[in-house]
């Protein structure tokens, strides 16, 4: 990437400063410069007036990231248990509220219930589609896709076809996950491609990684939570270096503390999916 000229520079810094000055954020008018030592990692306020303004995205550290809301924004609140009640479902959706956290994720079946119970909030209803085997077929995992948004999920976590990646049919994975993508893109809602990283070699990871990008995905993930393993700090880092600074990567599986947590988003992760949130934001030992 080029380097912005004086001339571009002093631009992004008029630009910035105007719309801090709009916001009447704690910005130097003369700099462009927030007058805290690191911005938003010492300004959650900050961060929540963007927010209420209409930012979708704000741009800091990973260091810093992980010091705002309390890791919270980063972890998608997550109940995926077959015996899951009612009760549980909405029990979940309660605790992403009062701790706002980016999302719950549920099984398609709860997705009306869970829209409902977090309405008026900022936390998103995910599912989940092709879970947890990923074989489905891609018509199948389409009209998944398509009924979970229509009840209300604004994010799909899909299982990639992993047999299809090991047999090396990498136009037919492409197309199964474009399929769900292109399905998400046209309803307005986010998707993310589990890869179940634990039963894939390292080629293959790069593999379905490199195929979820081409095929137009927002996020790449890490596992199901039901497979051999979990999420790790190199798959991670591995996932990243293969998928840019771009795309979203979720970390998945096993996650359970807060020094893991924030170990897999100075690896690269933008989202964190767990079961174990509460103890994460609140560091319990």
């Amino acid at each position: 990437m080029m380097e912005p000229t004086a001339p571009q520079s002093d631009l992004v810094r008029q630009i910035t400063a105007e719309v801090c000055r709009r916001l009447q954020l704690p910005v130097s008018l003369e700099t462009g410069a927030c007058q805290h030592a690191s911005c938003l990692s010492h300004c959650s306020g900050c961060l929540q007036l963007l927010l209420d303004c209409g930012a979708c995205r704000v741009g800091v550290c990973r260091a810093a990231a992980a010091a705002v809301h309390e890791l919270a924004g980063f972890i998608d609140h997550t109940l995926l248990k077959p015996e899951a009640t009612e009760t549980d479902v909405l029990k979940l959706c309660r605790e992403a509220v009062e701790q706002n956290f980016a999302a719950v994720c549920i099984n398609p079946a709860w997705v009306r219930l869970a829209a409902e119970a977090v309405r008026g909030s900022r936390v998103v209803v995910c599912s989940v589609v092709g879970f947890p085997l990923g074989v489905s077929v891609t018509d199948a995992k389409v009209y998944e896709t398509r009924r979970a948004v229509f009840d209300g999920a604004g994010e799909i976590d899909m299982v990639i076809h992993i047999g299809a990646l090991k047999s090396g049919k990498d136009a037919l994975v492409r197309k199964d996950i474009q399929a769900v993508a292109d399905a998400c893109r046209e309803m307005g809602a986010h998707s993310k491609v589990i890869i179940e990283a634990a039963l894939l070699n390292e080629e293959e990871k790069v593999k379905a990684c490199l195929l979820a990008r081409e095929a137009g995905a927002d996020f790449v993930k890490t596992s199901t939570g039901f497979g051999p393993g979990g999420a790790t700090v190199q798959d991670v880092q591995l996932m990243r270096r293969v998928v840019g600074p771009e795309m979203g990567i979720k970390a998945a599986g096993g996650i359970r503390d807060q020094a893991t947590t924030r170990a897999m988003i100075e690896a690269g992760a933008t989202r964190i999916g767990a079961s174990a949130s509460l103890k994460i934001v609140q560091n319990a030992g």
